[in-house]
């Protein structure tokens, strides 16, 4: 072995002293320096810092000039031209090699410095806690007299600038390089501190773009050229050696993720090398190299030494199997092994051979170095172990460099009996990870990890394949049981997590929410073996390890990356910033969970334009917003705030594929052109808005009917997914009604209608079909056959109201709903005759057609016919007349005669002629004027074409054979094709029915039957006289029964029928049926349903039914008109047929899956049947029921399990125990009917609906039970509903059915459902002395509210003097809601149901058991604990009744029984009389007069919520004989006990109104009727309240069981017996408690018109607008409104009441409301109770400063008494008391005296 020399110059040298300490990085080391001088300036702390600042200039320098550059420059490009980035080098390296000059001593300087200051500092703080915090953080202060190494890993603290370490790329994007670090580190390399050669390509680029342009360029970032792709230059999973160029700890992204501690690296080999010289680049060793330039044999490398005639050469064979040199750009960088060098020394030969390089088993590392500089991260070395630990291991390299490996990289944290297989004084391998530039003694990482020593990627084991670990556990997977493998006190734990091959690790400060000190092995929560849920977050290759959460925070954390967030979910966030541009707020920054946060674009943030969004998006306020679009390559995604968006239940557009034509949704206008709009949804989803589509009316200019940003609902028009194109529309799809839209889809092109004119212009006259009512246009060109004045003569002579007859029906548009006529003779006549062309298969050669001209161009002229038919007649096929004459003497709808010439079938296209038969004969070529002879005929008696006739018999030689045809010939010059369906007469003949054609071989002679001329170009039949090319091609036939001369005629559609059956081969597949040929010019097609009886083999048919295969099927229907025939080759017994009439219930047939949603899919039975299969219809296990395995196209079986004929509704079930075997298991039994569902029976099912007072189970597909909100849980539940959701299984307990009502009702409570649930502990249970565990609940000034964990909400309170032995002056510094305590029961009160608790610590200890609590403080606490029970015993007490009712609030829900709402019983179920004081709706006032309460209003509603919780009445099922006795007991139970309390109350409005709720919850609707039209006959007519209430009753039945019409026959008569304006508020009341806002809306139109002089109307108007539709905007329009309707006497009242609005309304704005209030106070100053209003609103408020404002204001207003004065002060001052600010009481106190003293000083002066 080598001696090692220990090279003491380079200050920048990775392991020299001199680079130990950077102070002028502002990092702990300079701070740790500090300390271990003792010192603020001692005498080895200058020159430490000149050194330190020296090496500093050249880092300092550039980032200054960076942080003065523009953020946007012009060009996108630095301002300094590449000559100045170049003299900036040449300082900064010249800098950098003046420090290296002068390192070495100064280095000497500062180490003995610093061991005299830290022997002296030891001796002086050797025991001081200071120096022992200290050193728990991981900065030793003192080192012991014992100098050994300690054993130590990497973490961010101990990395400085110029520390090296190896890393592994993971990421790589297009500014950037992301590099792996061992312990959990990352690192970002930036495009400019990779190599020379990038900075020179990208300096080359910045010249080249100014000499080109001086245009500004948005995005002229070079690292986004394509010229640059650092994915071409760098690899995932590359090794590299980085070294670290800066730390930061304040850095962030956009003002999104504070991301901190970022490491920015260079991988630069000027960087990383520095240091190394030629004598270093020995045999073995590890040196980084960017490639220079790529020759013919293999690269020139840079290795970036001081020498640079030093060069490396990396041959073309050492590059690796499987990578190009030539894909191998300049600037790349590589981590080479050195090979050898040139005799000279002056090439070093390198290798990136991963044979050579990732093998260090052969003994090639490093065993001979000149230097210890030779030792950098990468390098193999061999290690002497010196010292083995639990921590991890330390040794020696060659005896001489001290080396460690921590807990991570040495193996120790998932082997527990690491520390016996290593041995002290074993030889291991190691490879170095890292350097520690500031430790002493000096010393270097290692890792002794497999896949590090290797330099290879870590692979997870799945199964028996190697995948990526990513791969086999995605990021954000929550493990429901990671165990613990491995406990490490202080570090954290190593879990098991599934993956063999891949352990996962938790910090310690990742195990709990909470701090957790330390970790114990053998006991504690967190013991070895145990199991917890876990949360993946992350995975570092380098460590080998899945990073891990244990934090329930994060557990519950909704996402963790971009990747988890789905495009069109509705997330909640909170504002996290506004975005400012030079326009003014560009957007919001919505924050979703920790270091994920989505833009909402300007136009995205309100339905409307704002005027000041600052003021709506506050920081920290949270919002509810839906998911436009996702970018996880760019870590960004986009959201709406928008309220149509947000609350839309419509489908999502969020890809072409799943998007349907009439489909709806709504979108967002994002531009206006003149054609129309486009129109953005979800994703990449974009449509174009036409611009006739976007009205019925007619629009010119779309800029002045939309706005960019409007949300528009629209429907498709048409939708190709592959192309990306949509066309959308905003016209209403219910234009026509179902009797015209009928009538439209019934007319027939080229039929003959009546009409009758209703307008006329100059251009076109309209009519009105007779009978349907549809409207249709005549185009004046379309009147007559003449000439344009015949045209015009005759509109001159139409008149309106007069009847055109026989008009013909040329065109017709359902979706723009328009029909187009004609009255032109020849037209008509062609009509009634049936020769007008209607369709393409119409059109035949050689047929004179009657037309009219559509479009004259100069190369010919288009003809159209109907149904939009066009033909082309060319120049060459007119007359020679009409082709000296201006568009050859032809105008628009002129009438034309002409001759079809020729039919272009493939294209769809034919032309015309207008020059008679003989051209048409003279371009249909006669065989005998073809002059072709035939070579070498296979049969001898041909002997010319004239001898190839139609039905000739003759031979042919087989050249080759398709799967679908047999090519023969005939001679050697002319060629034939036998189609496969012209080869056999019956099924038995085909040997293979897969490959019908196997039997035949090639130059086999065979007999065939000429047939025709096969048309190559569209490969159709044609006659034989048709012959378009030079050599024909003939159709032939090799049919046994053809080969004879009395053959049968040619098969064509006409003559197939209904029914009959035939031979097929199958010709095509296509997506939804499957095309084949029964003769060579007869195609059919079959559904893919049609084509076996097997469902099995329809799940792959082009495997089970082959091109070429042969299919026996029969005719199911024939169009000749549409040229269709469809076909099935299933058996007629299974034949599906059409409609529903072909179902029967319990059929088994196959079906195809046509849609799949998550929460069904939709199939397909036949052509005009589909029907969904739900969740619980799926699977006979729910817990396997998932539609989104099914694909679209499948084919599944399917069992008819119900069929409703009449509406046209079938239910079906793919239930394996339905489809296959009904003795197969069932776990989940189908619940197909009420009948079914048995009381106490435990079910599953999935959650329908989660509603206000309970969710909804789906049972069955038409059996849903419902759940009420008591019946959700055992324990209290707060936020019920986020622990339920649509489709989510549930396993509940079926406790009642009611077969009348069709109700079934359930229970989710395990008390209910578990038979082994144990009970939760009540109060009964608690003993005074008992130790119990709970939550704080409830924290308050005098205590802790606590509550027992596993009780039915059992809790009791822990006084302030019971909560530490010591006195505790503020508890909530020590305790928070949701903290877990541990507690001790001292009391119990049975009477009062309370229970108090003590925290003490010296309850938990033997001593402290018996000791007593002081008198005194007893004393004290009791009294402050009675005044809080007084105060809370109400809590208490409902908290146990919630203890009965399953910790849950019943106050809100309705059982089945209530039908109308017991809002006039009282707890004793005594009648109470309703007021009519006003509307009142969801909490607000409909009179406003909460204005005039001010701060008593909420009192009193809190009493009235106690007092006035209304009971409901059970109907007792008890029979009794006589009951008039207890009525006043029990109530009315029967129309009996009603009629007799009515005889004695015939006036009770309250009896009347109970009488029609029991008839209601009886089903008894017209009884109900009945009885409110008796109640108003019957009760007084000087009872006017009475008979009001019983007309709002009747209106509140009418709006739910009636109809439109009732409720407003109802209403008018109600308006006349009653205030008219009273009734339309109870109605509009009604309305909007009924959900039904367009009747409410208009009503209130009408009552603004109607009732104009009421202030009221105005105030209750605008508070619908405002709390109830959130429509500010329109509400705040009325009142300029109001104030012209309104006497002025009361413009202040309601102008006050509008101001109020804003301030209490959710959608209202506090600042327009105090504007308001500012305008009345200028007008009124003395109006003081103007200023009493806009003080109770602003102390409601909460905003304590602008209410002090506001008092200082008033109490200083011009006029003010002394009354009055008084009365202000006095509020003042219970303001403030009520917000404990002593200070403030006493400033408003001498405030009061002041303003007393200057009032009588006033009064004295005038005296």
């Amino acid at each position: 072995m080598a001696p090692i020399k220990r090279k003491g110059g380079g200050g920048d040298a990775p392991l020299s002293a001199g680079s130990r300490a950077r102070p002028s990085d502002d990092r702990p080391q300079k701070k740790q320096k500090k300390s271990r001088d003792g010192t603020a300036n001692t005498a080895g702390v200058p020159s430490v810092v000149s050194k330190s600042s020296t090496s500093a200039k050249s880092g300092t320098k550039l980032s200054s000039l960076r942080a003065e550059e523009p953020a946007f420059p012009r060009g996108g490009a630095s301002v300094l031209t590449p000559l100045e980035h170049k003299q900036i080098k040449i300082d900064a390296t010249r800098d950098v090699l003046f420090e290296q000059s002068g390192s070495k001593k100064r280095g000497e300087a500062s180490e003995d410095v610093g061991f005299e200051d830290t022997g002296s500092t030891a001796k002086l703080v050797s025991g001081k806690k200071k120096l022992k915090s200290k050193a728990k953080k991981g900065q030793s202060l003192v080192e012991p007299e014992d100098s050994g190494v300690r054993i130590e890993g990497l973490s961010y603290k101990r990395l400085v600038p110029g520390s090296l370490v190896l890393g592994q790329v993971f990421q790589i994007t297009a500014n950037d390089v992301a590099l792996a670090l061992p312990n959990n580190l990352t690192g970002y390399v930036p495009l400019t501190s990779m190599s020379s050669g990038i900075t020179g390509r990208l300096e080359a680029l910045v010249e080249r773009e100014n000499e080109e342009s001086d245009e500004e360029v948005e995005d002229g970032d070079p690292s986004k050229d394509d010229d640059i792709d650092l994915k071409a230059l760098f690899s995932l999973g590359q090794y590299l050696r980085a070294r670290v160029s800066s730390t930061s700890d304040e850095s962030s992204t956009n003002g999104v993720a504070k991301r901190k501690r970022r490491i920015e690296l260079s991988v630069d080999p000027k960087q990383v090398n520095a240091g190394l010289s030629k004598a270093e680049l020995v045999a073995n060793n590890m040196i980084q190299a960017s490639v220079v330039s790529v020759e013919d044999h293999g690269m020139v490398m840079d290795l970036g030494l001081a020498d640079a005639s030093v060069r490396g050469f990396m041959s073309s064979r050492e590059v690796g199997y499987g990578v190009s040199p030539a894909s191998i750009e300049k600037g790349a960088v590589f981590l080479c092994h050195v090979i050898g060098q040139n005799s000279s020394g002056s090439i070093v030969k390198l290798s990136a051979d991963p044979q050579r390089v990732l093998n260090i088993k052969k003994a090639k590392f490093l065993a001979d170095a000149p230097t210890i500089d030779a030792f950098l991260p990468g390098t193999p070395v061999e290690i002497l172990v010196a010292e083995v630990t639990g921590s991890g291991m330390a040794g020696k390299v060659m005896g001489m460099v001290d080396v460690t490996a921590d807990i991570m990289h040495s193996g120790a944290g998932t082997d527990p009996k690491w520390e016996k297989k290593l041995k002290v004084g074993q030889k291991i391998k190691a490879r170095v990870i890292c350097t520690f530039p500031t430790a002493e003694p000096r010393k270097l990482g290692v890792s002794t990890l497999e896949h590090i020593v290797s330099l290879s990627s870590t692979k997870a084991l799945q199964g028996e394949e190697k995948v990526d670990p990513i791969t086999a556990l995605p990021l954000s997977t929550i493990l429901q049981e990671a165990k613990i493998v491995r406990v490490v006190s202080d570090v954290g734990l190593f879990l098991d997590v599934g993956v063999t091959g891949i352990p996962g690790f938790v910090h310690i400060s990742r195990i709990a929410d909470k701090k957790v000190d330390t970790l114990v092995e053998s006991s504690g929560p967190y013991k070895l073996d145990s199991v917890h849920r876990a949360r993946i977050i992350g995975y570092n290759p380098m460590d080998g390890l899945y990073l891990a959460s244990m934090e329930e925070s994060t557990l519950n954390q909704p996402f963790l990356r971009i990747e988890d967030i789905k495009v069109g979910e509705v997330v909640k966030g909170a504002v996290d910033k506004i975005i400012i541009n030079p326009k003014g707020v560009g957007g919001v920054l919505i924050k979703l969970a920790d270091g994920i946060a989505g833009l909402v674009p300007e136009i995205h943030m309100a339905d409307v334009k704002l005027s000041h969004p600052e003021k709506k998006f506050r920081d920290g306020i949270s919002v509810t917003a839906r998911v436009l679009s996702t970018d996880p390559g760019k870590r960004q995604f986009r959201l709406t705030l928008k309220k149509t968006l947000v609350n839309s239940e419509a489908m999502i557009f969020k890809s072409y594929e799943d998007i349907s034509v009439a489909s709806q949704s709504p979108g967002t206008i994002v531009k206006i052109l003149p054609a129309g709009a486009v129109v953005q949804f979800y994703g990449p989803v974009r449509a174009f808005l036409p611009v006739s589509e976007m009205s019925e009316t007619y629009i010119q200019d779309p800029s002045q009917h939309f706005r960019i940003g409007q949300v528009v609902s629209v429907h498709v028009l048409s939708v190709d997914a592959e192309s990306q194109k949509m066309v959308v529309s905003c016209r209403d799809r219910a234009g026509l009604d179902s009797e015209r839209a009928v009538a439209l889809n019934e007319l027939r092109l080229g039929s003959t209608v009546d009409g009758k004119v209703i307008e006329k212009s100059s251009d076109d006259v309209t009519v009105e079909l007779a009978e349907s009512g549809l409207k249709g246009i005549v185009a004046l060109g379309h009147l007559t056959d003449g000439s344009e004045q015949k045209n015009l003569s005759a509109l001159k002579r139409i008149r309106v109201n007069q009847t055109l007859r026989n008009l013909v029906v040329l065109q017709k548009s359902e979706n723009k709903r328009t029909i187009t006529l004609s009255n032109k003779p020849t037209l008509v006549a062609d009509a009634k005759a049936s020769k007008l062309i209607k369709s393409f298969d119409e059109v035949r050669e050689g047929v004179t057609v009657n037309g009219f001209v559509n479009n004259v161009t100069s190369t010919g002229v288009f003809i159209q016919f109907a149904a939009g038919l066009t033909g082309l007649l060319l120049k060459r096929d007119m007359s020679g007349e009409a082709l000296q004459l201006p568009d050859f003497g032809m105008r628009r709808h002129q009438s034309l005669s002409a001759s079809i010439l020729s039919v272009d079938h493939a294209q769809r296209r034919f032309l015309l002629s207008m020059k008679g038969p003989s051209t048409l004969e003279a371009r249909q070529t006669n065989i005998s004027s073809s002059g072709l002879m035939p070579e070498n005929p296979v049969d001898g008696a041909i002997a010319s074409l004239e001898n190839l006739a139609l039905g000739k018999v003759t031979k042919a030689r087989i050249t080759s054979i398709k799967e679908t045809q047999i090519n023969v010939q005939l001679a050697d010059n002319i060629q034939g094709r036998i189609d496969v369906s012209a080869v056999f007469d019956s099924w038995d003949e085909i040997k293979d029915r897969k490959h019908p054609l196997r039997s035949f071989k090639t130059k086999s002679i065979i007999s065939v039957r000429i047939l025709g001329i096969h048309d190559a170009r569209n490969h159709r039949f044609l006659p034989i006289t048709h012959r378009v090319g030079r050599v024909p091609v003939f159709e032939l036939s090799a049919k046994p029964s053809d080969q004879t001369e009395t053959a049968s005629q040619i098969l064509t559609l006409d003559k197939v029928k209904v029914g009959s059956s035939w031979l097929a081969f199958i010709n095509n597949i296509s997506d939804d049926c499957i095309w084949v040929n029964i003769s060579p010019n007869v195609r059919g097609r079959l559904r893919h349903l049609d084509v076996s009886d097997d469902v099995i083999l329809l799940r792959d048919l082009e495997k089970n039914f082959p091109v070429g295969s042969a299919l026996k099927v029969h005719v199911k229907n024939v169009d000749v008109d549409a040229n269709r025939l469809d076909l099935s080759a299933r058996s007629p017994s299974s034949l599906s047929g059409s409609g529903f009439t072909s179902l029967a219930k319990g059929m088994v047939i196959p079906a195809r899956v046509t849609k799949v949603t998550e929460r069904q899919i939709v199939v397909q039975l036949n052509e005009t049947v589909s029907g969904p299969v739900g969740l619980t219809d799926l699977s006979d296990d729910y817990s396997t029921a998932n539609p989104t395995t099914y694909s679209k196209n499948e084919i599944v079986r399917v069992c008819v399990t119900d069929l409703d004929v009449p509406n046209k509704r079938v239910l079906l079930s793919t239930r394996p125990s339905k489809v296959l075997d009904s003795s197969l298991p069932v776990k989940d039994r189908e619940i197909s009917s009420l009948s079914q569902a048995k009381v106490n029976d435990i079910v599953r099912g999935f959650v329908k609906n989660v509603a206000d007072n309970g969710i909804f189970v789906s049972l069955g597909s038409q059996v849903t039970a419902y759940v009420r909100v008591s019946d959700l849980s055992d324990s209290f539940i707060k936020d019920w509903k986020s622990n339920f959701q649509v489709d989510q299984l549930v396993q509940g307990k079926i406790i009642s059915v009611d077969p009348l009502l069709n109700h079934v009702q359930m229970s989710l409570k395990r008390s209910i459902v578990d038979k082994d649930y144990v009970s939760p502990v009540i109060f009964n249970d608690v003993k005074v002395g008992q130790i119990v565990t709970g939550k704080v609940r409830k924290v308050e000034d005098f205590g802790v509210f606590i509550v027992v964990d596993g009780s039915a909400n059992v809790s009791g309170l822990c006084h302030r003097s019971e909560i530490a032995d010591e006195r505790v002056e503020d508890v909530r510094t020590l305790y928070d809601e949701g903290d877990v305590v541990k507690a001790r029961v001292l009391k119990v009160e049975p009477d009062k149901r309370r229970i108090s608790f003590g925290l003490k610590a010296s309850y938990f200890d033997g001593a402290g058991e018996e000791n007593e609590e002081d008198e005194s403080d007893e004393g004290d606490g009791e009294s402050d604990v009675e005044d809080v029970m007084e105060a809370d015993g109400d809590g208490d007490e409902d908290g146990d009744e919630d203890m009965d009712d399953g910790g849950v609030d019943l106050g809100d829900v309705q059982d089945f029984d209530e039908v109308v709402e017991e809002e006039v019983m009282d707890e004793g179920g005594q009648p109470r009389p309703s007021g009519s004081a006003g509307l009142s709706t969801h909490g607000f006032d409909w009179t406003a007069s909460n204005l005039d309460e001010g701060t008593k209003r909420s009192q009193s509603e809190s009493e009235n919520e106690r007092v006035d919780k209304p009971k409901r009445k059970k109907r007792r099922p008890e029979i009794r004989e006589d009951r008039t006795g207890d009525l006043d007991a029990y109530g009315p139970q029967s129309g009996e006990d009603f009629e007799r309390l009515l005889l004695g109350q015939p006036d009770s409005s309250s009896l009347w109104l109970q009488y029609m709720a029991f008839q209601l919850q009886l089903s008894e609707v017209a009884k109900a009727r009945e009885t409110a039209e008796r109640a108003l006959k019957t009760i007084s007519i000087t009872e006017e309240t009475e008979k009001m209430n019983v007309w709002i009753g009747l209106l509140n039945l009418e709006n739910t069981y009636g109809s439109d019409a009732t409720v407003e026959e109802v209403f008018h008569r109600a308006t006349h017996y009653n205030d008219p304006q009273e009734i339309h508020e109870r109605l509009a009341s009604i309305y909007i408690q009924s959900g039904k806002h367009d009747q409410a809306t208009a009503l209130f139109q009408t009552m603004s018109k109607k009732f104009s002089q009421s202030p009221r109307v105005w105030q209750n108007h605008a508070t619908y607008l405002m709390q109830t539709l959130s429509q500010p905007a329109m509400a705040r329009a009325l009142l300029p409104r109001a104030l012209q309707a309104l006497p002025p006497h009361a413009h202040i009242a309601t102008t006050t009441k509008f101001a109020a609005l804003e301030f209490r309304s959710p959608a209202g704005d506090a600042e327009r409301g105090r504007t308001l209030f500012e305008g009345l106070l200028a007008s009124f100053p003395r109006r003081w109770d103007l200023w009493n209003v806009f003080l109770d609103l602003e102390m409601a408020g909460g905003d304590a400063e602008a209410v002090r404002a506001l008092f200082k204001r008033t109490v200083a207003a011009k006029g003010l008494k002394g009354k009055t004065a008084r009365a202000f002060f006095k509020r003042w001052v219970a303001f403030e008391e009520g917000l404990s600010r002593e200070g403030n009481v006493a400033d408003v106190q001498a405030r009061a005296a002041e303003w007393v003293r200057s009032a009588k000083g006033e009064e004295g002066g005038v005296a």
